[in-house]
């Protein structure tokens, strides 16, 4: 299997500093100190860390529902992950997915439970074993 690469610049203190981040397919963007504040200007690592578990959890969801006979012809995932103050440190305590999704073929309690197993099997989920994941999906 292979690794994936991104690497990141951090440039001055922490409040007042910049950084950039460029992946090996040429994906980057610069992120600054927002990610503590509700504040646009930049992104931030917890704005990837969600692009991430939407783009994964909409793949393995397609899987799931194919490997169920029923595969998708959409799937659109919303990601929002939760960075929060706990204790002497930050931590990202939660991600709420929203996903719906078009599939022909399948009823509402069939699509429900493959799409609350998904959350359990998506690679990036397994990642964020500590953190409160939910799932709200339904079909569109």
């Amino acid at each position: 299997m292979p690794t994936r690469k991104a690497s990141a610049v951090w440039n001055g203190d922490l409040k007042g500093g910049n950084g950039t981040f460029k992946s090996e397919t040429g994906l980057g963007g610069s992120y600054n100190f927002t990610r503590f504040a509700d504040q646009s200007g930049g992104t931030n690592p917890e704005e990837l860390l969600a692009a991430a578990e939407a783009a994964c959890f909409s793949m393995a969801l397609s899987g799931a529902l194919g490997k169920n006979g029923t595969p998708p012809t959409k799937v659109t995932t919303d990601a929002a992950c939760t960075i929060e103050k706990v204790g002497e440190g930050f931590t990202i305590t939660k991600m709420a997915l929203n996903v719906t999704a078009t599939v022909p073929k399948i009823d509402a309690a069939t699509f429900e439970r493959i799409a609350q197993q998904t959350k359990d099997g998506c690679p990036v989920s397994r990642a964020l074993k500590g953190v409160d994941i939910s799932v709200t999906a339904r079909l569109g």
